[in-house]
């Protein structure tokens, strides 16, 4: 179905973007086997991709509260695909790691799921599909700098009534 209003209102683009999010992490969840929710398999992404790294860095890659990501770590390593070890020169570090079998389980769930997206975006021309990613980058950072001046507009109302 494709809309032909002329202008789209910010409260719309941001319906049509929360819901086709919503309707892309229930097929992603739907799609996903071995029991792993989105959570667990985003932090095993990121460790395939990024290396091993602390769960303050993983969370902040994956956007969980640190709270959520103690619980995903957890599970993942009773399930025996990562591990946490301590840093050899600060002992209060401490890093996740895929092990072996983790790295052999998420390297084939990957897989599957860049097929699934590729058939979820097949839709689009690769020329949409660079028009959308830019727009959404844009979106993306537009929102961080507006988050950064609300709070130093917080922070300054704070510090005149102090």
């Amino acid at each position: 179905m494709t809309t032909h209003a002329k202008n789209v209102s910010a409260p719309r683009l941001w319906l049509v973007l929360a819901r086709a999010y919503g309707s892309m992490v229930n097929y992603i969840e739907s799609s996903m086997t071995q029991g792993m929710g989105v959570s667990d398999f985003a932090v095993l992404e990121v460790l395939l991709h990024k290396g091993p790294m602390t769960i303050s860095a993983i969370g902040e890659k994956v956007l969980l509260a640190s709270a959520s990501m103690t619980s995903a770590i957890d599970r993942l390593e009773k399930r025996e695909l990562v591990r946490r070890r301590s840093c050899s020169s600060d002992r209060r570090i401490r890093y996740v790691d895929l092990t072996s079998e983790g790295k052999e389980f998420i390297e084939e769930v990957y897989a599957q799921h860049e097929k699934d997206l590729e058939k979820v975006m097949s839709g689009l021309p690769e020329q949409e599909r660079r028009v959308l990613y830019e727009g959404l980058k844009k979106i993306g950072f537009a929102a961080q700098a507006a988050a950064a001046m609300e709070r130093r507009e917080t922070e300054l109302k704070q510090d005149a009534s102090a």
